[in-house]
């Protein structure tokens, strides 16, 4: 109690006492003071001892996560990366538990798959004992010794998520099909459980701090409280795992971009009156359309468009291979129909049967002024004569899906007078849709086509014009769009 409750009590004590001296009451009052302090010193002590302590098992915790963390940066920057995390959580759990083994076990569906070691570990059903002196191959076979759940000791365990502790490993039935099941002494083995949900097991073996003597319930709850570091270190290998595989994927992807970007032809050089003009974007991180200009000789170009089945890398790559087979065909050309054919040889044989990819291809003729229309399975060429719209349609099947004797391509050839205008495009163009899921299609494209050549013979305004009219209709972008203008320039517009 406080000093000033014991000087109250004195005070009434005495108030009515006339007969004690100044002294005696002085004498009092000190000395009921004194017990006073007594007590807050005590008080005092005991709140710093248990300062003391909790402050003693702050520096546990902290020495603890400090180990934790260190033992698991060093597992990752070894050898086996981020998969060395849990061997190197395994001898920390050993020299905790003062165990001569430890292996840890993932669930693997319904089978149990070793995914960290530490010493000896006898509980294996491989013959060989050189095993046990090289910790490489240890590890290797328990990896694949796979545990049935519901079958053998551990599967059965596994199978009713119950923690056993062995005093006698050695005599237990249950452990007599494992060849070194005679050196077995101590064994633990405890579930590892997340929301209720078997994640996999923790297994101790041999008792260090006496041989052949059991492992204690303290050993036992001590592997129980341990098994959430277990499942802490596999939930950051998991977290690394996906980063890892997010860091490959960006490089992976980054490289097919580079390497699209490598691959798109420069920006078409003047060559007399013929112009072309192109635009694509990707609805993903690489495209699987493709356009190309390859010259054949003086007086011909060959101007292709392409779009491969699909979207992302498979599609991408699709793409590249039949740009770079167009490639290798345009030097020996003969005509628009035997280029397509051979193109659809090549990538028959080396496709798989559900890739594809439509193409449209016109071969420019500086000479006569003629453009050779011919398409496998792709867009219509839409072409501005004369302040009129025309679609071309020549019959032609995808690349990559029927054989050659099959396989058919027809070609349509129009004359390229001055102000003639032509665009071949992708159906990421048509199919753009708005937000009620509309399409934009080839009508509002056309539409779009004949305004901007109304109202410019710039082949790059024309373009911009068509593009502002999809970008505008388009609520999100759900496929790749390229679009190629080609353009003969005729007499400037008064």
């Amino acid at each position: 109690m406080p000093p000033f409750f014991w000087t109250g009590l004195v005070g009434t004590a005495v108030s009515g006492r006339s007969g004690w001296s100044g002294g005696a009451i002085l004498t009092v009052w000190l000395f009921f003071a004194g017990i006073a302090l007594l007590v807050l010193l005590l008080r005092a002590r005991r709140k710093k001892k248990q300062l003391m302590i909790r402050l003693a098992d702050l520096t546990d915790e902290h020495k603890d996560l400090s180990e934790f963390l260190s033992r698991f940066a060093s597992g990752i920057r070894g050898d086996d990366g981020i998969a060395g995390a849990l061997h190197v959580t395994a001898v920390g759990i050993a020299e905790k538990l003062h165990a001569e083994s430890v292996a840890i076990y993932a669930c693997q569906g319904k089978e149990l798959v070793c995914v960290g070691v530490a010493g000896p570990y006898l509980l294996i059903h491989a013959k060989d004992e050189t095993i046990f002196g090289d910790a490489r191959r240890l590890q290797e076979a328990l990896r694949r010794e796979r545990i049935v759940i519901g079958e053998g000791f551990l599967g059965v365990l596994a199978d009713r998520g119950e923690a056993e502790l062995l005093p006698d490993a050695s005599i237990d039935p249950r452990l007599a099909d494992y060849p070194q099941a005679m050196k077995l002494e101590s064994l633990m083995a405890v579930p590892l459980l997340r929301d209720g949900k078997l994640l996999g097991y923790a297994v101790a073996l041999n008792n260090l701090v006496q041989k052949w003597q059991s492992f204690s319930r303290e050993q036992f709850k001590r592997l129980q409280n341990l098994t959430a570091e277990i499942i802490m270190v596999s939930q950051l290998m998991q977290v690394f795992g996906e980063i890892s595989n997010r860091e490959r994927i960006d490089q992976e992807l980054g490289f097919a971009r580079s390497l699209q970007q490598a691959l798109l032809p420069p920006p078409f050089p003047p060559w007399e009156e013929f112009t072309i003009t192109a635009r694509t974007r990707s609805a993903k991180e690489v495209n699987g359309d493709f356009y190309d200009f390859i010259r054949i000789d003086d007086d011909r170009m060959l101007v292709l468009l392409g779009d491969a089945c699909g979207k992302g890398i498979p599609a991408c790559l699709l793409a590249l291979m039949t740009r770079s087979f167009a490639r290798s065909l345009s030097d020996n050309f003969t005509t628009l129909t035997a280029f397509l054919q051979d193109l659809n040889a090549k990538l028959f044989r080396d496709t798989e049967a559900d890739r594809f990819i439509t193409l449209g291809c016109c071969l420019l003729d500086r000479r006569h002024w003629l453009m050779e229309f011919g398409r496998a399975g792709h867009t219509d060429l839409i072409t501005y004569v004369h302040h009129h719209l025309r679609e071309l349609s020549p019959d032609g099947t995808a690349l990559g899906i029927l054989p050659r004797d099959i396989a058919t391509f027809e070609t349509i050839c129009i004359a390229m007078d001055p102000d003639t205008h032509a665009i071949l495009f992708s159906d990421g163009l048509t199919e753009a849709t708005d937000a009620h899921g509309e399409e934009f299609g080839v009508r509002h494209l056309s539409q779009a086509f004949f305004d901007g050549c109304e109202q410019s013979d710039d082949p790059e305004e024309i373009l911009q014009t068509v593009v502002h009219r999809v970008s505008s209709f388009e609520h999100r972008q759900s496929d790749d769009q390229t679009i190629v203008l080609i353009s003969r320039r005729g007499a400037a517009r008064a």
